[in-house]
């Protein structure tokens, strides 16, 4: 059963979801498809992900041509109609270039038309695209995160909210409306790698969900019992912690690094010409493939037992798997959905003893 404040299984039972973010995918002939055809085939995606007993299904916002997923609840509530066990949420929403009553807003709508199963992942933005679009200043970006979460942890009590800051209009025991099926909306926050975000979302009581993209998952163990500490220190309820990394399923190992590498390396090294960090090589990605990596690629066993090493690593009962990328097939997405839903989640269950 879900515990409605946290949107985690009751009883510490395992957690496991899909994340993605709306990557543009290809045609047959390696063309890509619309940005239309990509947002229709990411909700037969999530339908998808209901089907195979997944427990989460959330989409990152983006503002690109490779990633035009820039409204993820209005694609959310398109698949709530379709569905009616999984979560629904977000991966993240950039809170920080985004006015937090409208969030709050457009979420417990989305809460209201599932029934009760929608959540949010708040983050900084690690991709600062929306910041310009918006007319938000780049050397704001700290104030307006914590100005920002400190008034959607208001706005999450459902009650008048009296709130003052320098980033939006402040508000004066105004009511917010509409109230969410539960009378609160689980809320988590994506941290990168600092110990301030970690410390800042005990602050807050939000659950802690780690995003890692690259290196060994190890290193983030210290940020998992830094939150406990915190949590205790600030007085607040324990949380759980969860983990998004990059990986997708196939048949094989050989079949998924071949479906997948090539567009994940791509990607990356875009990216990291863009950021200005060290470009990847393929020697270093394939060490993320194997074991202690970031990368969960291979086939149903290989993908399930380094979940669970993921999972017992850093003390975590949830693993949302972030699957797709540009250029990748539609076909290809449903067969890693299919193949995480039906033969790694079970594995997984089974490891780990729940």
């Amino acid at each position: 059963m879900t515990n409605p404040s946290t949107g985690q299984t009751d009883g510490g039972d395992i957690a496991l979801g899909l994340d993605t973010f709306g990557d543009v995918t290809n045609d047959a002939e390696g063309k890509p498809l619309s940005h239309g055809q990509t947002i229709r085939h990411l909700v037969e995606e999530g339908v998808l992900a209901d089907r195979a007993g997944l427990d989460h299904f959330a989409i990152g916002e983006h503002h690109t041509d490779s990633m035009p997923l820039s409204a993820a609840d209005v694609v959310l509530a398109a698949i709530a109609s379709r569905t009616s066990h999984i979560r629904l949420g977000s991966a993240v929403t950039v809170i920080s270039s985004d006015d937090p009553v409208r969030v709050f807003q457009r979420y417990a709508t989305l809460d209201a038309v599932s029934g009760g199963r929608a959540e949010v992942i708040l983050g900084r933005g690690s991709s600062t695209e929306s910041f310009p679009i918006f007319g938000y200043d780049l050397s704001d970006y700290e104030e307006l995160f914590e100005e920002k979460v400190s008034l959607f942890a208001e706005l999450l009590q459902e009650k008048p909210v009296t709130w003052s800051g320098n980033t939006r209009a402040s508000l004066d025991g105004l009511s917010i409306y509409p109230h969410s099926e539960s009378g609160s909306i689980p809320t988590w926050i994506g941290v990168g790698g600092s110990p301030q975000s970690v410390i800042r979302t005990a602050r807050y009581g939000f659950s802690l969900m780690l995003a890692i993209i690259g290196g060994e998952t190890a290193r983030f163990a210290p940020f998992s019992q830094l939150f406990q500490q915190a949590l205790e220190k600030f007085g607040q309820p324990r949380r759980p912690v969860g983990v998004h990394a990059p990986g997708h399923v196939a048949a094989t190992d050989e079949q998924a690094v071949e479906e997948f590498l090539p567009a994940f390396e791509a990607t990356i090294r875009s990216v990291s010409k863009q950021r200005g960090f060290r470009t990847p090589t393929r020697e270093s990605l394939m060490r993320d493939v194997g074991p202690g990596g970031a990368l969960h690629i291979g086939s149903p066993e290989t993908v399930a037992r380094k979940i669970t090493a993921t999972l017992k690593d850093l003390n975590a009962t949830r693993f949302d798997l972030k699957y797709g990328m540009n250029g990748m097939s539609h076909g290809a997405l449903m067969t890693n959905i299919e193949l995480f839903g039906t033969k790694v989640a079970p594995l997984v269950r089974e490891m780990m003893g729940s």
